[in-house]
């Protein structure tokens, strides 16, 4: 039986599902657009390619094939038993197999929260041939581990190590059928008309499907759990890389910036004020701006 739907896309936005094999696994895929540019659009935490909504049409009309995947674990994509399903080094194993069923050749990663920390990681390895890099929200890996020494962002990230808990997170995340998974947006946003509940629900359903939160808590148990996000030798990255911050974001100190260019010499820093973690969804236009200026068109 086909699982149904995440979501509908508006026929209007030229966006459509496909459920795509990669990887062993089956994800359930946003796609517009047609060419040998890639722009694949990697989501966060809890939150599904969704996300992306406001920044697909962009992309198509910049002349970009986009596909916006649902992360394994996450809507109408694999949901995979076990904690080590979700560790690092598979995760970025995907993204190499949803590049290579694009067909394409020139790779553009666009990627925040969750999406970001896969993304970081699968450019800093070389896993593929990336054109260009585009964070949201996110440090590179060698400014959070600094960050993480300071109380001020170990205090942020107390959900870390809340969702290292068995069986309590999915339980507590589950309750009144998901409805803490809507908060999460509402309570951290700056703008909250940017989320009214017929979006929030979105999120909330998808969570609430068997195993869902079950293995979307099961990326932070893999995160802490196993080696892979300190495997990453200099952590250098020498292709062009924009990021995007909301500088209000309540779960990651904008000091996670400092120093970022040691690593990434060719980047470029775009901070919003007045906007929370959920840059992409809060100030679509500003982003969009941003990306219209930075991306080859």
């Amino acid at each position: 039986m086909v699982e149904k739907l995440s979501w509908q896309p508006d026929p209007a936005s030229g966006i459509l599902i496909d459920r795509v094999e990669a990887n062993g696994q089956t994800f359930e895929v946003a796609k517009a657009g047609s060419g040998g540019k890639l722009a694949l659009c990697l989501h966060g935490f809890p939150e599904l390619n969704y996300s992306w909504r406001h920044q697909i049409p962009l992309l198509v009309e910049m002349g970009y094939l986009v596909c916006a995947p649902n992360l394994r674990g996450y809507g109408g994509s694999s949901k995979p038993e076990g904690v080590n399903s979700y560790r690092l080094n598979i995760l970025v194993q995907d993204v190499a197999a949803l590049i290579d069923a694009s067909g394409a050749e020139d790779v553009t990663l666009i990627a925040h929260d969750w999406g970001a920390i896969v993304a970081w990681h699968f450019a800093i390895l070389k896993i593929r041939p990336l054109t260009r890099l585009v964070i949201m929200n996110v440090p590179h890996p060698k400014c959070a581990q600094r960050e993480m020494k300071h109380w001020y962002q170990l205090k942020k990230s107390w959900y870390i190590f809340f969702f290292q808990l068995p069986w309590l997170p999915e339980k507590m995340l589950g309750r009144n059928e998901a409805q803490p998974v809507k908060q999460a947006f509402s309570k951290m946003a700056v703008d909250r008309s940017r989320f009214p509940d017929s979006e929030l629900q979105v999120y909330a359903d998808a969570a609430n499907r068997p195993g869902a939160l079950r293995s979307m808590i099961n990326y932070y148990r893999a995160l802490l759990r196993t080696p892979d996000a300190r495997e990453i030798g200099d952590g250098m990255i020498d292709i062009p890389t924009l990021m995007v911050w909301g500088e209000e974001d309540a779960a990651i100190d904008i000091r996670c910036t400092d120093g970022t260019e040691e690593w990434v010499p060719d980047l470029k820093l775009q901070r919003l004020p007045a906007v929370s973690h959920w840059v992409q969804q809060e100030a679509p236009e500003k982003v969009n701006a941003i990306l219209r200026e930075w991306l080859p068109g």
